[in-house]
């Protein structure tokens, strides 16, 4: 794989490489820290799937849509054809400005980073509200989930485990989980139910922390967009604000989330107050709902490793957290904002 990456990179982008590492990072990409003659380096994903290409490209677009708007994006670098993505070659792939001395947000957010992610995922909103794909509506918040496909697949992942002769450690905490949160799901309902009408945009798509490159206490690069679909504002506020791993650090996230929301609408002014105050109710009530990746081991096996393991019982957790904080916080978000 590595030569037909470097002979890609030296054909398709004369790009002429010295070094080549693989990144074990990703699923459906296979990444790899490129440095050139002249020393600069870059990170190249590679794509595993060549019927996603079109996907992609719109991906790599909406981020180039975004860095014109002074978000904090690595820049892609274009093949000689002056093309995004590079798809007739002996690997198909995007090239990238590398973020060194960067670490994901998957530590959690804590101190200033509160403000500082704010502030970016404000200005990054904020651009992306004037994207051509969809214009920015409003929406009955209850359309974040369907409760009635919601119980159904609930119902349909139980039995199906209950089936099953046998199940390692993880399958059966993961049908512990599916049926504590199916006996919440009328909870979930009441939270939709008093939601009132929110924002839908386009967004980035997947902003978790894994995808937030943090340097210290600012932010060093926002990654991985997907391609332009309009999505709850709030949703995607939740992705990175209510992240499970910043949760379970401590109750310090009630105080640290209305920071973080008050340097976004500092930087969109033009943002709802309902979107913002409605952020940990939609994030709980998504996430009770979701039955990802309590679902994994009977939809997709290979996926079940130690660390997606580790991050469903944290999401799990965090979940219920969020649940037994929702009016607690929606109150503080309310006070904090107003």
């Amino acid at each position: 794989m590595v030569g037909a990456v470097t002979d890609t990179l030296d054909l398709a982008y004369g790009l002429h490489v010295t070094e080549a590492t693989h990144i074990p990072v990703g699923t459906a990409t296979v990444n790899y820290l490129v440095t050139d003659r002249s020393g600069d380096q870059w990170f190249a994903k590679v794509y595993r799937d060549r019927t996603v290409l079109q996907r992609e490209r719109e991906a790599v677009e909406l981020a180039e849509f975004a860095r014109a708007g002074q978000v904090p994006i690595p820049g892609v670098r274009r093949t000689r054809e002056g093309k995004l993505v590079e798809d007739l070659g002996r690997v198909p792939m995007s090239v990238w400005q590398y973020i060194a001395d960067a670490e994901t947000a998957e530590g959690g957010l804590t101190g200033d980073r509160w403000q500082a992610v704010g502030a970016v995922l404000g200005r990054l909103h904020r651009r992306l509200a004037d994207h051509p794909a969809a214009a920015s509506t409003a929406r009955p918040g209850a359309g974040i989930r369907d409760m009635q496909r919601t119980r159904a697949r609930f119902d349909r992942l139980i039995a199906e485990y209950h089936r099953r002769s046998t199940h390692d450690p993880f399958e059966v905490w993961a049908l512990d989980a599916l049926e504590e949160r199916r006996a919440l799901l009328d909870r979930v309902t009441t939270i939709l139910a008093r939601l009132p009408e929110l924002t839908e945009q386009i967004v980035h798509g997947d902003l978790a922390s894994p995808n937030l490159l943090l340097r210290g206490d600012n932010v060093a690069a926002v990654i991985d967009f997907q391609p332009p679909t309009p999505r709850y504002v709030s949703w995607e506020i939740a992705r990175i604000g209510c992240d499970p791993r910043t949760i379970l650090l401590g109750d310090q996230w009630v105080t640290g989330l209305p920071e973080l929301l008050a340097a976004y609408r500092t930087e969109y002014p033009a943002a709802r107050l309902n979107d913002l105050i409605s952020t940990v109710a939609v994030g709980c009530a998504y996430t009770l709902a979701s039955t990802y990746p309590l679902a994994e081991p009977l939809d997709n096996p290979s996926a079940v490793e130690a660390s997606l393991q580790a991050y469903g019982r944290a999401r799990h957790e965090a979940a219920l957290v969020l649940l037994d904080k929702v009016d607690e916080t929606q109150d503080v978000l309310r006070d904090h904002l107003r």
